[in-house]
């Protein structure tokens, strides 16, 4: 196979070898009209499909110790989730035994048992809108937003989300409260997953990694906070599974904007054995461990999908690429 070929030459077995790291959040039961590119049931099918023939596929943890050594297989890779959102257990598990992949699990604690995130109490808001247009003006630099046609509603989130991502945790929790109730919506609290899926997830051979309490921009941060969230996320995890979590993912995960040296060695300093980001590029035996980056392949063609994994591969973070990042 071309892609498999493509994959060997720029990811050998050994020394050379690379690490591709690959991120996601949700996998819904159908196409979500509102965001049309997250992967559906059917997508993340046939794209694990083709992940198993183009890669050699291990769990997270035993993938870094391997790239420390110089001795991943060729073509390596990892699979992860951030957040903790119930559709990893419900739809992506089945699909992931199917193949037979390991993943890791990123969870935000604070949201589990029913909570849910400042974003998705937003973008679930406007979903379930029951009026056509909402008065935005408690946002600064909003005013009337439609939120009827699906695109009215994905131009509103957009905004939203956008005009709010960076302020304080409280005036983002305070503006998501107040879009329910502008948009009369009722939301269900099944979002996120359970404490009983995070076992069941374990159990089922997948990892679990600390992904903070509450999911901030650390850079926003004071150090005493930002440490609180870090340490009892994985404090929490630990109590609740009854081992220990050696993995970290860095909220939004962009260097210099979401997270920042500072925080890099205040994950080293918790014990912490590796972090990852949303920086692009693949990993080299010289990368920083604590400082891993992932890559997301959204292209649904195979070719081109192979060809961007291809392309990622070929990064190398830190390096001439290291600014690059996705949304997370």
């Amino acid at each position: 196979m071309l892609v498999r070929f493509a994959l060997t030459l720029n990811s050998p077995a050994g020394l050379r070898g690379r690490l591709s790291i690959l991120m996601f959040h949700r996998v819904q039961p159908a196409v979500d009209p509102l965001f049309p590119a997250e992967p559906c049931v059917s997508r993340f099918d046939e794209m694990m499909g083709w992940v198993t023939q183009w890669f050699n596929v291990l769990p997270l943890a035993q993938a870094i110790k391997r790239l420390r050594q110089g001795e991943l297989p060729a073509r390596a890779a990892a699979i992860t989730f951030d957040d903790g959102y119930a559709d990893n257990y419900l739809h992506a598990l089945p699909i992931l035994r199917k193949h037979g992949l390991p993943a890791t699990v990123f969870v935000a604690t604070g949201f589990l048992d029913g909570g849910r995130m400042w974003n998705d109490t937003i973008i679930e808001s406007i979903r379930g809108a029951s009026v056509p247009v909402i008065d935005a003006g408690f946002i600064p630099g909003l005013t009337r937003l439609p939120v009827g046609a699906n695109k009215e509603k994905q131009l509103a989130i957009e905004r939203i989300i956008a005009a709010i991502k960076h302020r304080p945790a409280a005036q983002r929790l305070e503006i998501a409260e107040r879009t329910m109730e502008a948009c009369q919506s009722k939301l269900d609290t099944s979002l996120m997953l359970s404490s009983e899926q995070v076992r069941a997830l374990r159990q089922a051979g997948m990892d679990i990694g600390a992904h903070t309490i509450t999911h901030p921009i650390l850079a926003s941060l004071d150090k005493a906070t930002a440490r609180r969230e870090i340490a009892e996320s994985r404090e929490f995890l630990e109590g609740l599974l009854g081992e220990k979590i050696p993995l970290f993912a860095y909220p939004n995960g962009a260097f210099g904007r979401d997270y920042l040296p500072e925080h890099v060695e205040l994950v080293k300093t918790l014990g912490f054995a590796a972090a990852v980001t949303t920086n692009w590029g693949a990993s080299s035996v010289h990368s920083d461990i604590f400082q891993l980056p992932r890559f997301t392949p959204w292209d649904k063609q195979r070719s081109r999908c192979g060809l961007r994994l291809w392309q990622n591969y070929r990064r190398t973070y830190p390096g001439s690429d290291s600014g690059s990042s996705q949304p997370a």
